[in-house]
């Protein structure tokens, strides 16, 4: 039995979607196992749930997943942990604000210097931000993925993979 499968088992009943969603999301075809276990990871990463996260990486170790595709997510989920809030700041505040005209003056190295390739590591930074919700992250991330020749229906399965992992994240904390 596979670690999703146990945490599957685990949740509560007013989460009986989720169980099925979990298992859904996971099987997309139209992402590569790379994507598909990249969005995983980050997105797990992201829900600071350590159950769901252990899951998701005992489950991407089993399917013999890149250290690379693992060193992305990683840095996907803490660089769109700290550029999601600075990021919806300014939006909240709006181009009128004196912010808007400010540099970040925030290293974001990584965003550049990639394991895997750009689009994918954009991808899971896209899935990220969709937890985080910052929309100018979101809107940013999905232009580069498509641009990268992401399909729409790719870009629906990162995005459902993010939100059923959130959901499972929270439906852990009720068990």
């Amino acid at each position: 039995m596979s670690a999703l499968e146990t945490i599957r088992e685990k949740l509560p009943d007013a989460a009986r979607d989720i169980r099925l969603n979990l298992q859904n999301v996971m099987d997309s075809q139209n992402l590569t196992p790379d994507q598909r276990w990249g969005v995983a990871l980050a997105c797990a990463y992201a829900t600071r749930n350590p159950e769901l996260r252990d899951a998701v990486v005992a489950d991407a170790k089993a399917a013999d997943v890149s250290d690379a595709v693992f060193e992305d997510a990683k840095a996907a989920a803490v660089l769109m942990g700290m550029n999601n809030i600075y990021y919806r700041f300014r939006h909240f505040m709006g181009p009128e604000s004196s912010y808007d005209s400010m540099r970040a003056n925030l290293r974001m190295q990584r965003l550049v210097n990639v394991s895997t390739n750009k689009t994918d590591f954009e991808l899971f930074s896209l899935a990220v931000s969709s937890i985080n919700g910052c929309e100018t992250c979101v809107r940013s991330h999905e232009a580069v993925v498509v641009k990268g020749d992401v399909s729409d229906q790719a870009v629906h399965d990162a995005i459902r993979i993010a939100s059923t992992l959130q959901a499972a994240a929270i439906a852990l904390e009720l068990s």
